[in-house]
Parts: structure tokens; C-alpha cells; sequence
């Protein structure tokens, strides 16, 4: 797409921890005379800092990075390069992860199965203060609707999630044991999980823990 004589080209930053996928996207990209690529990373702090530095027009954020994920750069970005347009792009997204990145104040939401001059069109909108997320995985998230677990509930099965003892639980997060079963056992009621473990998995499919 060739843009206007007196519009300078829109200041990109794409951050995903897979070389080969961002280098693809750098390269594709290029290819649009509207476009330019002004940094790269591969990890959550590392897309702060080239934010920081460079001050891009859109981010273009992988939703699973080292350091910090993509709905946490989100929010930063947010707070201290307010002027950035956020995006997420994923090759996972679940039901959750997209309510949290439109929560988090992100403009776009989309697989990486996305064709390379549908992104550019996508990056565009969303500069120009419009919203775009993927019509499946909307059509998802609405179908999983909202976590029936509480913020106590929510913590705890994240704590079990790893594997951990119902005493490491407790230790961890400075509970009796009996409260932890208790609110465990909720959490697993709520989810129709035959135990913690397993509610945790599904918790986890659906984006509702991390």
C-alpha cells in the first residue's frame, strides 16, 4: 500500500521469542511502503524497553513470551508509552486470554495464522483508534463465557497447578490447609472437576489461570 506524501510511515515494534517467525513478519512487513519495522524483541521486558526507546506507532505482541507475557507488556505499554497501539497475536489463544488483553487495553487480537497483508491492514486500523479481534476467537470466548472462580479460588488453583501439596499451597499462600481444601474443593465443584489437579487444567484451557 503506497501512503500519502505528507504521512510518514507508520513506527512498528514486533515482539515474539521465535526467531524465525519474527523475522518472517520483519521481512513481510517491509514489503509495505506505509510500514517500518523500528525494533524487534524477544522477550517481555526486552519489548518495554524497545518501546521505550523507540516509540512505535503499533506493538505487535506475541501473547506467550519470556520474562512477561504479551497482556502484561499490554499494560505497561499503557501506562508508559500511551501513545502505542497494543496488539496480540498468539498461536493459542483461549477464551480468557482475550478478555484479559481486551481488559488490559489491547486494540487487536488475532492468531499468528493470520495472512501477512491482513496483519499490515490490521496494524493500520488499529493506529487509526480502531478494534479488531478474530471473529473465531471471539465467537469462542463468548460460547466459554466468564471464570465462575473468585479471586481467592483463582489463586489457589494456580498454586496447584504445578503439582504442589496441599501444605505448600497453604505455606505459599499463608492459609490454613482446611481453608485451602475448602476453597479448592469450590473451585472444583464449579468446574464439575473431580479434583484440584483436574480443575486446574480446565481453568488453565480456558484462560482462566495462567
Amino acid at each position: 500500500m503506497s501512503r500519502p506524501a505528507d504521512r510518514p510511515p507508520l513506527r512498528v515494534l514486533l515482539a515474539d521469542d521465535e526467531h524465525l517467525i519474527r523475522g518472517a513478519l520483519a521481512a513481510l512487513l517491509a514489503l509495505e511502503d506505509d510500514l517500518v519495522v523500528v525494533a524487534e524483541a524477544a522477550t517481555g521486558p526486552e519489548a518495554m524497553a524497545m518501546a521505550r526507546a523507540h516509540r512505535p506507532d503499533v506493538a505487535v505482541l506475541d501473547l506467550n513470551m519470556p520474562g512477561a507475557d504479551g497482556i502484561e507488556v499490554v499494560t505497561a505499554l499503557r501506562r508508559e508509552v500511551p501513545e502505542c497501539a497494543a496488539m496480540i497475536v498468539t498461536g493459542h489463544g483461549r477464551p480468557g486470554h482475550l478478555k484479559q488483553a481486551l481488559s488490559a487495553g489491547a486494540r487487536g487480537f488475532l492468531p499468528k495464522t493470520v495472512s501477512a497483508q491482513r496483519l499490515a491492514e490490521i496494524i493500520r486500523a488499529v493506529h487509526d483508534g480502531n478494534r479488531y479481534v478474530d471473529p473465531e476467537l471471539a465467537a469462542e470466548a463468548i460460547s466459554a463465557g466468564d471464570s465462575p472462580l473468585t479471586a481467592r479460588e483463582t489463586e489457589l488453583l494456580e498454586l496447584a497447578g504445578d503439582g504442589a501439596t496441599i501444605a505448600e499451597i497453604a505455606r505459599r499462600a499463608a492459609l490454613a490447609p482446611g481453608t485451602v481444601r475448602n476453597y479448592l474443593s469450590a473451585a472444583a465443584a464449579k468446574l464439575g472437576a473431580e479434583n484440584r489437579h483436574v480443575a486446574a487444567r480446565t481453568a488453565r484451557e480456558r484462560g482462566w489461570i495462567a
